[in-house]
């Protein structure tokens, strides 16, 4: 989108060019043939009008500044060889001016090499055609590589503080970035010593109160509660509520429970994290295995999360090591699903079970 600084400065610059494509219609009188000052004014009519007008990016296009460099050489050539250097043109010169105002745009559009070019090509192109070094000012061609020179350096001092601009924002957002991180890690970790506060008060209290001399059920108890601390580590969005009170519960059963949030489920939305945890409370409050493994899948998988039951080998079932567990239970919840699907999810047993 434009800008209202941007007009203005192209409108001056349009103005400013316009200037010598009017000094130039004034003066046609001067050389003996108006015709090659006309086809050099509509030359830098059209290069000027395609360097001012509106694009995506700043940048010239290189064509575009090669092509204002060759407007430049061939309108100098077409002006100047019509004039005859001994006398007063007066403003018969206009192509000078007209050469120093497109080099100028063209150093503000970032292609500082042709401007140059441009300028050099205009100084030699007037000594050439003078051959009186000391007639520069007079015609004006000190005033090019000033504006241009003006031009570079404002242009490069613009592109720095954008540069640094820029930096400087990145750096602010990062800065921000790291604060909100240090923030909800500082809420996350409230909350966990909240609710590892809560869930383990009372047992410290016993463990006070009687000096340390627990029961072997309290003992048991004081695992239990270590295998929930380690599950708000591991288990992350696996867990709510529900699922830490079947985990509990499943534990004091005797089952081993163990949740592993890999980060697999950390893009679903509210909704569905509720059907996917609503699931593992249900299947663990309901397995009879003995030991129970939850896991979240890859994150782009339709899966979110895997539930594995294994149960030990009985008596007489075998001695290979690797008929030490068998498998009871195998479910993969879906990363979405219907409420019809959440209600009763699809799941397997171990292979020819009924």
């Amino acid at each position: 989108m434009i800008t209202m600084p941007r007009i203005l400065l192209v409108g001056l610059a349009a103005i400013f060019s316009a200037y010598h494509v009017v000094l130039g219609l004034y003066s046609l009188a001067v050389p003996p043939s108006p015709w090659p000052s006309v086809v050099a004014m509509a030359l830098y009519g059209a290069a000027t009008a395609l360097s001012l007008a509106p694009s995506a990016s700043i940048r010239m296009p290189l064509a575009m500044a090669a092509g204002n460099l060759g407007v430049s050489t061939v309108g100098l050539i077409l002006v100047l060889t019509q004039l005859d250097p001994r006398v007063d043109n007066g403003y018969a010169t206009w192509i000078i001016g007209a050469v120093g105002t497109l080099m100028t745009i063209t150093v503000v559009r970032q292609r500082p090499w042709f401007a140059w070019g441009g300028i050099a090509i205009m100084i030699l192109t007037v000594l050439l055609w003078s051959r009186d070094i000391l007639e520069l000012p007079a015609l004006g061609v000190i005033g090019g590589p000033i504006w241009v020179g003006v031009a570079h350096a404002t242009t490069v001092a613009i592109v720095r503080a954008s540069r640094d601009a820029r930096l400087f924002e990145r750096a602010e957002q990062r800065a921000a970035e790291w604060h909100a991180q240090e923030e909800a890690e500082f809420f996350e970790r409230r909350v966990r010593l909240g609710q590892m506060n809560r869930l383990v008060e009372p047992m410290l209290r016993r463990i006070v109160t009687s000096n340390g001399r627990l029961s072997d059920e309290d003992r048991q108890e004081c695992l239990h509660l270590e295998a929930a601390m380690r599950d708000e580590i591991r288990g992350r969005r696996l867990l709510d509520d529900a699922v830490r009170r079947e985990a509990l519960a499943a534990r004091r059963r005797g089952v081993e429970v163990t949740l592993l949030d890999d980060g697999g489920i950390d893009d679903l939305d509210r909704l569905e994290h509720a059907r996917v945890t609503a699931v593992i409370a249900k299947e663990i409050g309901e397995s009879t295995a003995d030991r129970v493994v939850v896991r979240t899948a890859h994150h782009d998988e339709e899966v979110a999360v895997t539930i594995v039951g294994l149960r030990a080998a009985g008596p007489g079932e075998g001695t290979d090591p690797a008929d030490e567990a068998q498998l009871d239970l195998w479910m993969e919840v879906p990363r979405l699903g219907d409420p019809a699907a959440a209600a009763d999810p699809p799941r397997s047993k171990e292979p020819g079970a009924e």
